[in-house]
Parts: C-alpha cells; sequence; structure tokens
C-alpha cells in the first residue's frame, strides 16, 4: 500500500477477557489500544458483559467498550455460539465501519468468533496469542482443533516470542511467515526502583548481607508453586539472612500456609495474598531478587516488570522466557527441580551481592555532597535498559506495519463465496484434519455466508445501520 503511514484504521480488539479484570491479555489491549489512539486511528474493544458493567462504556481517551450481554461459562470465558453472534458483531462491525479486526487469545470465544465473522465480511483479522499450549489433553485438543477452524482465513497471526510463534504455527497449521514476533511490554515509568535521593539514605542500602526474595504469581501449579515449596525451607536453612514476600492467591495459598506453619517460617516469610496491580511495584522494591518459578510461560511479563523494578531475576527457562532479559539481569535454572531453584537462588545471591558491592565502592570512592549518588546504582541501570527495550510505542508501530500487511493481502487476495467454502475444506489437507473435519470446517462456513447474506439483503440491510459517531480528538503526531 501506498503511504501506510498516513492510513488511519477503525480498529476492533475483540477478547472476553478486558476491565475489569486485571491480567497480561487485558493490560496488552489496553496499552496497545491507547497507543494507536495515540497516532489517529479509531479503536473500539469488544468483550463481554462483567456482572452489571454491559452495553456500551468510554476509558481514557475516547476508547470505546462493547460489553456485549453474553453467558460466562468458566474463567470468564463466554459461551461459544458461532453463529448467535453474527448479528450482533455485523452491526457493531458496520456501525464503527470496522476494516481491522484484531482478536487477543486463543482460548477466547468471543476472538474465535471475531475472527469468522471478520473473514465472512472480508474484513482484514489478525490474532494475537499471548499463551503457550501443550497438545497431550483433550481440552488443548479441542481448543488447537478450534483455533485451525477460525484461523483458517485469519491474514495473519501475532506472537509474544519466538516459542509462542512456533507453538502458534504448529497449533493453527499456519506457515511460519504468516507469523510475527511482537513481545509484550510494560509502562516503566510504573515500575522504577526506590528513587536515588531515598536510596543513598537507604539503610538496606549499605546491607549486603540481609537479602529479601519476592515471588509474584497466581498460586497454581503450572506456576510452580509445589516447586516453590519445595525449596524454600532448604533456602532457609542455608541462609540464616534469607527472607521471602510472596504476593498472589490461588488453590495453593493453603500449601503455602501449612508449610510456613510447618517449618516455623513466620518471621522469615510475607504471605501477601492477591495484591492490585497498582500496588506490584510497592511490593517489588521491598525485595532484591525476584524468584520465578513457573512451568510454562509465553512471555513472561513479570520479568520485565521486576527487572525494570531494580530486581535481578532468578528463574526457570521454559517457554519463551530466555528470548525476555539480557543475561546480565538474570540467573537461569534450566532443569525443573528444586536442586536447581536452590542452586539458582543461590548463584543470584552471589551475583546480586557482587553488583551491590560494586556499587558501594563506587558510591564512597564518588560521594557527592549530601550522600547524592554520582554514578547510578545497578537497580536504575537495569530500569534504563528495561525502558529502551520493552515500550507500547513500539509495539504500536510494529504491530501496525502488520495491519498494512494484512490489508493488502486482503485486497489482493479477496475470495468470493465459492471461494472461502473451498478453502476451508481444502486448505486443512494434512493428517490432523480428516474428512470429516475437514467437512465440518465447510458447512459451517457455508452456513454462516448463508446468515450473512440473509441478514444483508433481508433482516438488517447495511444502509439501515446507523454509523457510530466518532470520538473528537487530534493525533499526538500532527
Amino acid at each position: 500500500m501506498e503511504n501506510d503511514d498516513n492510513v488511519k484504521y477503525n480498529i476492533a480488539m475483540c477478547s472476553d477477557f478486558f476491565y475489569p479484570q486485571i491480567g497480561g491479555v487485558e493490560f496488552h489491549m489496553y496499552h496497545l489500544s491507547q497507543k494507536l489512539i495515540n497516532k489517529g486511528h479509531n479503536v473500539i474493544i469488544i468483550t463481554h458483559n462483567y456482572g452489571e458493567r454491559m452495553n456500551i462504556r468510554f476509558l481514557t481517551n475516547g476508547l470505546k467498550i462493547y460489553y456485549l450481554p453474553y453467558l460466562v461459562v468458566a474463567r470468564q470465558t463466554s459461551f461459544p455460539t458461532i453463529f448467535a453472534s453474527l448479528p450482533v458483531m455485523r452491526q457493531i462491525f458496520i456501525r464503527e465501519n470496522i476494516n481491522i479486526i484484531h482478536s487477543h487469545g486463543s482460548v477466547s470465544t468471543i476472538s474465535h468468533e471475531a475472527l469468522i465473522h471478520g473473514a465472512m465480511m472480508d474484513i482484514p483479522t489478525l490474532l494475537t496469542d499471548h499463551s503457550l499450549y501443550p497438545f497431550n489433553s483433550l481440552s488443548h485438543i479441542l481448543v488447537n482443533k478450534l483455533l485451525r477452524f477460525s484461523t483458517t482465513l485469519t491474514n495473519k497471526l501475532i506472537a509474544v516470542s519466538q516459542t509462542t510463534k512456533e507453538n502458534l504455527c504448529i497449533r493453527s497449521g499456519r506457515h511460519p511467515s504468516d507469523c510475527f514476533v511482537i513481545p509484550n511490554a510494560v509502562v516503566a515509568d510504573d515500575f522504577k526502583p526506590v528513587p536515588l535521593n531515598e536510596l543513598a539514605q537507604n539503610e538496606r542500602y549499605n546491607d549486603v548481607e540481609s537479602i529479601t526474595v519476592v515471588v509474584i504469581s497466581r498460586l497454581f501449579e503450572n506456576k510452580g508453586i509445589k516447586l516453590l515449596i519445595q525449596v524454600i525451607p532448604e533456602l532457609c536453612e542455608k541462609n540464616k539472612n534469607l527472607n521471602f514476600i510472596i504476593a498472589g492467591d490461588g488453590p495453593m495459598f493453603i500449601d503455602l500456609q501449612q508449610m510456613i506453619e510447618l517449618n516455623k517460617l513466620e518471621d522469615r516469610i510475607e504471605l501477601m495474598g492477591s495484591i492490585p496491580h497498582e500496588k506490584v511495584r510497592d511490593v517489588m522494591i521491598k525485595g532484591d531478587i525476584y524468584l520465578h518459578c513457573s512451568l510454562i510461560e509465553a512471555f513472561g511479563t513479570v520479568l520485565v516488570e521486576a527487572a525494570s523494578s531494580g530486581l535481578l531475576i532468578v528463574t526457570t527457562t521454559v517457554g519463551g522466557i530466555l528470548e525476555v532479559l539480557p543475561d546480565h539481569m538474570a540467573v537461569y535454572c534450566h532443569d525443573l527441580s528444586s536442586q536447581c531453584i536452590i542452586d539458582g537462588v543461590l548463584k543470584g545471591i552471589k551475583k546480586w551481592k557482587e553488583l551491590k558491592k560494586k556499587d558501594l565502592i563506587d558510591y564512597n570512592n564518588n560521594k557527592q555532597e549530601k550522600g547524592l549518588l554520582r554514578t547510578l546504582p545497578f537497580q536504575w541501570r537495569f530500569h534504563n535498559e528495561i525502558q529502551n527495550l520493552y515500550n507500547w510505542e513500539n509495539v504500536a508501530d510494529r504491530t501496525l506495519k502488520v495491519y498494512h500487511q494484512a490489508t493488502k493481502q486482503q485486497k489482493d487476495e479477496k475470495l468470493n463465496m465459492l471461494e472461502k467454502i473451498v478453502t476451508y475444506y481444502m486448505k486443512k489437507v494434512d493428517n490432523d484434519d480428516g474428512f470429516f473435519s475437514r467437512l465440518l470446517y465447510a458447512l459451517c462456513c457455508t452456513v454462516n455466508l448463508i446468515y450473512l447474506l440473509f441478514l444483508d439483503k433481508v433482516w438488517d440491510p447495511r444502509e439501515n445501520i446507523e454509523k457510530a459517531v466518532k470520538w473528537n480528538r487530534f493525533s499526538l503526531d500532527e
């Protein structure tokens, strides 16, 4: 496309997961939307209702959210209908003049249905997957089958890490050239270390013996909490100056409480429970090392947040974790065993003391009047590096490039109704999709196209749908 930078899109971000629920997908959608709005694009969010929060709401900068009255079945995922959602989604896409549909999350019903309906309406579609999924359970097999169906006509895919890209391409049956890697980002200003003027006068700054390890995680088994329960007593036995702060909630909260009581570690472990996201930085700066024992991880945004807050990272190497941080910020545990985690933490303590002692030498040699720091301590060097590596402005720019390619592909390779049905039937000729699967794909496509044709010509013609009024704003780039 010519002059891609001058093209302004009407974008629909679609997912079951959005505010008031808080999580990685929700933050990604919100911050990406805000940056795209600042660049002059129009963005709406389509999600399901959260309790009494339904209909249309607005957030900062005129971000419009459609809270659709869907039935929620499990973990904030709406009940799948495929065809029943077409009338309302079609009307929103036409009302808002949508020319990009960007779905988030491969376990989100709204994401899948938006991809299917958007492709039927010849709107460029994209999917960003934020997680890794295995292939060894019935639930994951069914999700992967659904993903292969819903992404048949999807123009482009986005993954948050190279590992996630490989996983997504295998699960969806798409060629790697159709998938792009765009990592998550953080608002680095929200995750600053202890201010320099306070750091120089802080008693903990001169203390290289007492160390606090921070763990912030949902307390589920796949987050490595069972490993954490095994290693904490041994680490406390090996190092009498080691303390822990654990924040988060989940089904293994009681197991952690029992471990603390059994080993009489109440004075050395602070179990905080669930904390709001805006308090995460305040908890992190109380510690020195961040411990991450996760057994599966697509990207690990919390690692970036912890490093930005000035913590040294000790982490497992599952999924896309090795792609996230520079080596000098982290100590890696390559085996998912308690002994490897213990060795990693001890190595992390040694590395942290070396960094701290070097900073203290520089501080004592180059100290200015009033105890101010002339040279930046390693916590602030970490923060500045993260600020340059991960920012939402960069994510928005890279995402726009994918939008340009998806729009060009949709324009150059536009399919008629018969070609769409044939594509659903013929595209998946491999060992994973047999005759009956492909026949079901084609049948669903046919029914959806006939339903769409009925809505366009008989029930609710396009010319009868009133166009939405756009929020009056100016691009920050102007």
